[in-house]
């Protein structure tokens, strides 16, 4: 099997996206990552869920979890609200890797082994031409390990 023949439709989203509702859409569609593309659609980063989740964390309780203990739930609630009037831009960490990209006749195998070491929850799958980059699909990593365990008795 192919990536062209593993890769899904996949949401999207591009730099300037507002944060609060890049975050609404991960939860909607219960995705671990949302794929980042330029205003030509290539990709250009990853968002993952846990990136947005630690925004929404005080500093302080990243620092010591044992304070979480101390909000109550109706500040715990308002969480989100640290996401208002930000772009994904600013909600991606200072070092944003390249995302992983498969080039369409990449095997499983290929797939699976670029999202292992790059520790990725989902590979984008281009196509490059004289235009640029064509975004295909994604495979995520749950996608993979149906598709790998299928060989499994």
């Amino acid at each position: 099997m192919r990536a062209r023949d593993l890769a899904v439709e996949y949401e999207t989203v591009s730099m300037d996206t507002d944060a609060l509702a890049a975050a609404r859409l991960m939860a909607e569609h219960q995705l671990p990552a949302l794929l980042v593309v330029d205003g030509l659609g290539a990709p250009t980063a990853i968002l993952p869920a846990s990136q947005m989740i630690k925004i929404l964390v005080p500093g302080y309780v990243v620092d010591d979890p044992t304070l979480a203990a101390v909000v109550d739930e109706r500040h715990a609630d308002q969480l989100c609200q640290a996401l208002a009037g930000r772009s994904v831009r600013e909600c991606l960490s200072k070092s944003v890797p390249s995302p992983p990209v498969a080039e369409p006749d990449a095997t499983a195998l290929e797939v699976a082994a670029l999202m292992a070491q790059v520790r990725s929850p989902l590979v984008a799958v281009a196509a490059q031409d004289k235009a640029g980059t064509r975004l295909l699909g994604v495979i995520t990593a749950s996608q993979l390990l149906e598709r790998l365990l299928t060989a499994v008795p």
